[in-house]
C-alpha cells in the first residue's frame, strides 16, 4: 500500500493523474461511429508519447494493449482490436499512465453518438456514484463507507453493482492493497488515512451483477448481457476532502 508522506511524491502522483486525465479527455474526443477500437489505443500511444510516460496495463500480467476498451455489456479489460464503434454504443475506456514511478489509473464511459434513455441514466447513475463514493473517502472513515456509499446510491437508483471485481490502492504499483470493493456495510473494514492513494472505480449493470469471463480470457462481460458503465478516479486521502488527482 503506498502512503504518500512527501511533497514532491505528491506532486508526482498529481502529474501521473492529470497525464491520465489529459488522455481520457482526448479518446472522449475521438469516440464516434465508424472508429475501430484499435485506433483509439494507437491515440492513447501517441499521447503517453507527448508526456513522455508510459503505459500502465501494456504487458502488465499480459495484457496486449495500452487501453482497455469495453463495449456495452463488456465491463473492463476488453481489448483493442477490428471491433467497429456503432451509433449508439457504450464504449468504456480504462486507462493508466505510469510516470516517475508512481501510477495513475482512471475510467469513462461515452456514449458513441445518441445512446438510449436507459443507456443514458446508467451512465449518469455510475459517475454520479462515483463521486458518492468520493464524498465518503475522508481521512478516518472506514473503507465500508466508501463502498457502502457507491452501493447504495446505484441500488437506490434500480441498477446493479459488480461485486467480482473492485477498486484498489494505487501509487507505486499499479494495484496495491486495500481492495476497495463497490458493495459493503459503513463502519466496517480499515480506516483511511492521510496519504493513501485509492483509485475508486464503480462497474454499475442495468441487469443482474454477475459476470462472465471471455474466451480471450481477460474481457469480463455482465452475465445476462445487459449494458455496461465504468467510472474511475484515483484520489488522495487528505486532512480535509479526498483529492482527485485524476481530473484537468
Amino acid at each position: 500500500m503506498t502512503v504518500i508522506k512527501s511533497s514532491q511524491e505528491v506532486a508526482i502522483m498529481r502529474q501521473a493523474g492529470k497525464i491520465v486525465a489529459a488522455v481520457l479527455q482526448r479518446l472522449r474526443q475521438e469516440v464516434k461511429p465508424g472508429i475501430k477500437t484499435r485506433q483509439l489505443d494507437s491515440v492513447a500511444v501517441s499521447e503517453l508519447k507527448r508526456f513522455g510516460a508510459k503505459a500502465s496495463f501494456k504487458g502488465y500480467q499480459g495484457f496486449p494493449a495500452h487501453l482497455c476498451v469495453s463495449v456495452n455489456d463488456e465491463i473492463v479489460h476488453g481489448i483493442p482490436g477490428e471491433r467497429l464503434l456503432n451509433e449508439g454504443d457504450m464504449v468504456s475506456l480504462d486507462f493508466g499512465a505510469f510516470f516517475k514511478g508512481f501510477h495513475g489509473d482512471a475510467a469513462i464511459t461515452v456514449g458513441v453518438g445518441r445512446i438510449s434513455p436507459q443507456a443514458q441514466e446508467l451512465l449518469t447513475v455510475t459517475e454520479a456514484a462515483l463521486m458518492a463514493g468520493i464524498k465518503a473517502a475522508h481521512c478516518g472513515a472506514h473503507l465500508g463507507d466508501v463502498s457502502a456509499a457507491i452501493q447504495n446510491y446505484v441500488e437506490t437508483r434500480g441498477f446493479s453493482v459488480v461485486r467480482e471485481y473492485s477498486g484498489h490502492g494505487v501509487g507505486r504499483d499499479l494495484h496495491e492493497d486495500p481492495l476497495v470493493p463497490n458493495f459493503g456495510l459503513r463502519g466496517e473494514g480499515p480506516l483511511l488515512q492521510k496519504g493513501m492513494t485509492l483509485a475508486l472505480e464503480p462497474m454499475v449493470t442495468a441487469g443482474d451483477w454477475r459476470t462472465r469471463l471471455d474466451e480471450n480470457r481477460w474481457t469480463v462481460l455482465t452475465a445476462d448481457g445487459s449494458l455496461s458503465a465504468h467510472f474511475e478516479h484515483t484520489i488522495a486521502i487528505s486532512d480535509t476532502k479526498p483529492e482527485v488527482l485524476t481530473l484537468l
